[in-house]
């Protein structure tokens, strides 16, 4: 499948997933009777809604329609009852049509952090704080965050948390007792990646890696699911600190724009906090050599 192929069987997959959403009642229809082939709206409902041609509408569909305009892609994107981050995810798919967005390319820089990240990650001694990259790769972590998702370091190679999480499947399952909601919102944001970068070679592989080894990425890959996550919680499963749901904070961080900071912010004066104060203090006690337990220790960031 070449690039234009690749882009236009973006848009259709996407497109076909969102309409099997809406049924005829959401979208307002009268009664179709009972003996309907199609999951959720049918390509011609859409049109009639959108208010365009149901031959033009199959077009769109099927990434055909040369520079939809703006009035059209809304009217299909309330049909279809798109969020913000949908809405979003199929502008750039739509964009991607055109030979001017498939030659955009990432530079090999914009994995590289920069010298003051990683001040600001080593200032954090009390709060635990990740740098990934859209593929989520992890690029940098200070001591307490490498201390809080250790078992992400032991798979060879470079190290993903969506390779953590499909590829180790069990002890992912152990450190995130939420690993149903986690992995879907993993896959539903590399979708996004996806739609962005649908050149990133780097990418390509990651996920081609994933869906021929996990049956469970590739069933969340195939929802066409679409998120991003600004903000939230993560429980994690810990054997020093035991099960703890802690907030977190996404910040992009803007000198390079596809890199993301995730800090993790217990109010002070929780259960959390103290938790993660126990963390940072068996951590400091590891790296000094006073913890006696083998087998447990926690290696310092080698980022």
């Amino acid at each position: 499948m070449d690039e234009k192929e690749a882009a236009r069987a973006a848009v259709r997959e996407f497109l076909t997933t969102r309409r099997a959403r809406v049924t005829p009642t959401d979208a307002g229809l009268p009664p179709q009777g009972t003996r309907r082939r199609v999951k959720g709206l049918r390509r011609e409902e859409v049109a009639l809604l959108a208010g365009v041609s149901p031959e033009y509408y199959v077009r769109l569909e099927r990434g055909q329609a040369t520079g939809p305009s703006a009035g059209v892609v809304d009217a299909v994107a309330d049909v279809l009852r798109l969020d913000d981050d949908e809405r979003a995810h199929l502008d750039r798919l739509l964009a991607a049509l055109t030979p001017a967005s498939r030659k955009r390319s990432r530079g090999a820089a914009k994995d590289l952090v920069t010298p003051g990240i990683r001040v600001l990650l080593d200032s954090m001694d009390h709060l635990p704080a990740v740098v990934f990259n859209g593929r989520f790769d992890i690029l940098a972590v200070n001591t307490l965050g490498r201390a809080l998702i250790a078992p992400m370091y032991d798979l060879p190679g470079r190290t993903n948390s969506a390779r953590f999480l499909f590829l180790d499947e069990p002890r992912a399952r152990d450190l995130f007792p939420e690993w149903e909601r986690i992995t879907a919102d993993t896959v539903a944001m590399l979708r996004i990646e996806a739609g962005r970068y649908p050149d990133d070679p780097d990418l390509t592989e990651l996920i081609g890696q994933l869906a021929t080894r996990s049956t469970e990425f590739r069933t969340r890959w195939a929802t066409n699911d679409v998120r991003i996550h600004r903000t939230g919680t993560k429980t994690f499963r810990h054997p020093l600190i035991g099960e703890v749901t802690l907030p977190y904070e996404t910040l992009r961080i803007d000198a390079v724009s596809d890199q993301i900071l995730n800090v993790y912010t217990p109010q002070p004066g929780t259960p959390e906090a103290d938790a993660i104060r126990l963390l940072a203090s068996w951590n400091a006690d590891d790296q000094r050599g006073n913890n006696p337990t083998p087998g447990t220790s926690v290696r310092n960031s080698e980022d």
